[in-house]
């Protein structure tokens, strides 16, 4: 008996140091040969709470895949979910949030989440590292990757870093809550980073093609007339993403694609016209050719 724990220990001092390096193959073989996948960590955490700080999304996502709970109950009150959130990484986040959390976590966990989304997307991961280390100067702010697609800001203060993805975050977690925020609400967190390849536009985007509803779909396209061509860019944007999700209406494609038509018409704007016709590309519609490449 006194030899098996020995091995689990063993093994969960070595997952440990693979976690600290973010060695995932050697995490998947560890865990293969029977290592705890909430094995704690010398100050008593969970090792799940590791790949938080380093923003590590394969590590969280191996661990959580192994059986590790995000939910389980930290010292200070958190889960493991919580500082996934907190750290502002979307794709961690992801990895850590699970399937059906809607239905794993009860209502008040759900609101508790939400509202720390919230509160750290409002104030800014620059003013949360000024509260937690009382540093007055400015903010170290780089654009890294945070998965093979979109960026995020990553913010460094006083010796802390948090990533500035918390819009992002925010709109995955009312989605997979089921909380149908207005979609103006939304389009307005997207265009506040006027980028295709951030993460919070890239989170709005294919969460409101993701919708199939009539007034979704109405709300989103009827901004295609916003004054502010960044607003246009986002429906152009939109409708290009909405043409791969399988669970689209065909009578939507339909109007999404006769809508850029018309649009590419009147267009005057001409990156935001290459855009709309990028868009359409990706529709089968027989008036596509119709259309005037150099408009």
């Amino acid at each position: 008996m006194t030899s098996v724990r020995r091995a689990d220990e063993g093994l969960g001092r070595r997952l440990v140091a693979a976690v600290r390096a973010g060695e995932v193959d050697a995490i998947g073989r560890l865990l293969e040969s029977g290592a705890d996948p909430d094995t704690r960590t010398a100050d008593g955490l969970p090792v799940l709470c590791l790949p938080m700080t380093g923003h590590d999304r394969a590590v969280a996502e191996a661990l959580v895949e192994a059986g590790a709970d995000p939910d389980r109950p930290l010292p200070d009150g958190t889960t493991p979910l919580w500082r996934a959130i907190d750290g502002g990484s979307p794709a961690v986040v992801a990895a850590v949030l699970g399937k059906e959390p809607r239905l794993r976590l009860p209502a008040p966990a759900r609101e508790r989440l939400v509202a720390l989304a919230r509160r750290r997307y409002e104030e800014g991961a620059a003013a949360e590292l000024r509260r937690r280390t009382g540093a007055a100067g400015p903010a170290v702010t780089e654009r890294v990757m945070d998965d093979a697609y979109d960026w995020v800001e990553q913010v460094t203060l006083g010796g802390l870093t948090l990533r500035a993805g918390h819009g992002a975050i925010l709109t995955s977690l009312e989605w997979a809550f089921r909380i149908l925020t207005p979609v103006d609400e939304l389009i307005d967190r997207a265009v506040r980073a006027p980028d295709e390849d951030h993460v919070d536009w890239s989170a709005v985007c294919w969460i409101l093609a993701e919708r199939p509803s009539d007034e979704t779909r109405s709300a989103v396209v009827a901004h295609h007339h916003h004054p502010d061509p960044v607003h246009r860019r986002f429906v152009a944007d939109y409708l290009r993403r909405k043409s791969f999700v399988v669970t689209g209406s065909p009578r939507h494609a339909e109007q999404d694609a006769e809508l850029l038509i018309a649009w590419a018409a009147e267009e005057t704007d001409g990156a935001l016209l290459a855009k709309v016709l990028e868009a359409l590309t990706e529709y089968g519609h027989p008036g596509r050719a119709a259309v005037p490449r150099g408009a």
